[in-house]
């Protein structure tokens, strides 16, 4: 596996690295990686072959965006060589009931600052950032088409959404000849894994493209906590791993770092690799704030976990999902097909005590 070997993002044509570069760390240095510093990342990632670098309107006030366009300034040419996506919904100015959400007028001013802070006249994937409970999904659906057929978008995806919506909104784009839904990016690591019932159940379905988000769950699968490590950081997204720090979270990383041991890597590199190796996921997005971050993160692309690997790391993590499944679990398949085997599955594989 190597960093440019691309895939397809779910409907639609566009290639991406199974590693995508998550820029909300860019800012001006305060928390996360200052403009310099952000460009040696960019370099690194783009010099491996990736392509892939999402970001959001909302990130750091803007400087995020406003990062990445500089790069792009300074490096003429590799703005159209680079899958570019960001995102919208959040809200710029929050005395403004206008001014976030899905709602057209939001998405056309939002879509129009996050050109003018990237420096660039359009976007590769433009993200519905989280669900909009105020808006028609009509309106939002047809004006995402609308800026798809202006060549101002060249996708459209679906982030932080149930998955009812998800099935309303690509049924109604089918329906009415509108853009259809490309890709989901959910919150997926071995500590998050409920997106394995509704939203891979959607992805399937429909064909779309998963890339998950926080895949080293704020940074508890990193490798920096274990038994003997345990004090988390008061600053950025470390304030998120204390509730995850359970004896659940220090068995699973023991054996992370016993199968890293076993194949000479690291801890994260462990963790992303099982990510990477579910089959319905398409990129993973990595966030870095240094290079040395970049390099561990980029380090699990070569990464292969054996099939007992991944199937002693799941067996840890298995998640409790939501009715209806743990019913039809207990119940079982041989309810409906019997003693019968059909398209490969026997209802001997789901009989519980």
């Amino acid at each position: 596996m190597q960093l440019d070997s691309y895939r397809t993002l779910g409907r639609s044509g566009l290639r991406v690295s199974p590693l995508a570069l998550g820029a909300m760390t860019f800012d001006d240095g305060s928390w996360g990686s200052a403009p310099e510093e952000s460009f040696t990342i960019l370099d690194r990632y783009l010099d491996a072959g990736g392509n892939f670098v999402d970001t959001a309107n909302q990130y750091n006030g803007g400087a995020s965006e406003e990062t990445l366009g500089a790069y792009f300034t300074r490096n003429a040419g590799k703005r159209d060589r680079i899958v570019l996506a960001t995102k919208f919904g959040g809200t710029l100015f929050p005395d403004d009931p206008n001014a976030g959400g899905a709602g057209r007028k939001a998405i056309m001013s939002q879509l129009e600052g996050s050109l003018r802070r990237l420096g660039t006249d359009y976007v590769d994937v433009y993200w519905m950032h989280q669900w909009d409970r105020h808006t028609p999904v009509e309106e939002t659906l047809s004006t995402l088409d609308g800026l798809v057929r202006a060549g101002k978008v060249r996708a459209i995806g679906l982030s932080n959404t149930p998955a009812w919506w998800i099935a309303q909104a690509v049924t109604t784009a089918s329906l009415r000849g509108w853009e259809n839904v490309a890709a989901l990016q959910v919150e997926y690591s071995l500590l998050a894994r409920t997106v394995e019932g509704d939203q891979f159940g959607a992805a399937r379905a429909f064909g779309l493209g998963i890339t998950p988000w926080s895949p080293l769950a704020s940074g508890v699968l990193s490798g920096k906590y274990s038994r003997e490590t345990t004090r988390v950081a008061d600053s950025g997204r470390s304030g998120y791993a204390a509730p995850m720090l359970t004896e659940k979270t220090f068995t699973l990383l023991d054996a992370l770092a016993r199968i890293a041991a076993e194949l000479g890597t690291t801890v994260a590199a462990v963790a992303l690799a099982w990510v990477r190796q579910q089959r319905e996921v398409t990129s993973v997005l990595v966030g870095a704030r240094t290079l040395r971050q970049l390099e561990d993160n980029l380090a699990s692309i070569e990464v292969t976990l054996s099939a007992g690997h991944l199937a002693e790391l799941g067996a840890l993590t298995t998640p409790q999902l939501d009715y209806p499944y743990p019913f039809l679990d207990a119940v079982g398949v041989g309810y409906q097909q019997g003693s019968t085997t059909i398209n490969g599955l026997s209802s001997k594989e789901f009989q519980r005590a």
